[in-house]
């Protein structure tokens, strides 16, 4: 691969495999099982797909990109036994404290973080910076805590770079990775629209949010994840793309399938 193309692979929920170069991110690990359940507090979650790869599968990982650390279906039981092995894993601040691994790094929202390796003779460099995220309405933090999302750019991303949401959902935080990140055209939503019931307010983005954040940031690919393999998520696929396709947005859409590569070009 050259320094404009990346190999997305799908593991399952929200974790994906992401190669840029000599250089492998894991999102969000979870690799536990189908059958769990969860209690988190506030609620109990259960999974219903078991991932398409092993951690064994996944190989050798740079750098974790962990939205947030208090929610199993973003860091399972399997996930969390991975991160001692990953050089850095990178996470909220909170989330830091919480993790105490060495390899652990809380960002603060517009923090950065470079990870490289060597790439034939050359340094690729990918710049890590951690972008707001909030999981649900204005004072959500309070209970469910903070997560972050993620932008990664490097030399030779010719569309600018990618962005990973992490779950959120969309605010004046979000939007304004537009001014910071103009030229980011690649955008790893996580979505499900989830929410307790119908008349309360979401905890993570739907498919009219992700049409509205497609249009705000400027977003020519999205690449939608964590909408499928557990209970709790409301729209999937059908869902995602009838909005999509309502609001003629179809042609941005990528799909992954799990345990399939693909090479996109950022």
């Amino acid at each position: 691969m050259n320094a404009s193309e990346v190999r997305f692979t799908l593991v399952g929920g929200p974790t994906v495999v992401m190669e840029i170069g000599p250089l492998r991110f894991l999102t969000d690990p979870t690799f536990d099982a189908a059958g769990g359940e969860y209690d988190i507090g506030v609620a109990t979650l259960h999974k219903t797909q078991s991932p398409a790869l092993p951690p064994s599968a996944v190989g050798a990982v740079d750098a974790v990109l962990l939205s947030h650390d208090q929610h199993a279906d973003n860091l399972d039981t399997a996930g969390r036994a991975l991160l001692p092995s990953a050089r850095y894993v990178l996470t909220t601040v909170a989330g830091a404290e919480r993790l105490l691994l060495p390899n652990v790094r809380g960002m603060a929202p517009w923090q950065s973080v470079e990870v490289s390796a060597d790439n034939g003779g050359d340094l690729l460099t990918v710049r890590v910076t951690a972008t707001p995220a909030r999981h649900g309405p204005e004072g959500i933090e309070m209970l469910i805590g903070d997560v972050t999302g993620f932008v990664l750019e490097w030399e030779g991303a010719v569309n600018g770079g990618l962005y990973v949401s992490g779950d959120t959902v969309w605010y004046a935080g979000v939007a304004e990775i537009a001014e910071r990140f103009p030229h980011v055209a690649t955008a790893l939503l996580f979505l499900g629209g989830v929410r307790r019931s119908e008349d309360e307010p979401l905890l993570t983005m739907d498919a009219a949010q992700a049409v509205h954040m497609t249009r705000a940031l400027g977003i020519r690919t999205v690449i939608p994840v964590h909408y499928a393999g557990w209970q709790h998520f409301v729209e999937g696929r059908e869902q995602i793309e009838q909005v999509f396709a309502d609001a003629a947005l179809s042609e941005s859409l990528l799909w992954l399938q799990p345990g399939e590569p693909r090479t996109v070009t950022i």
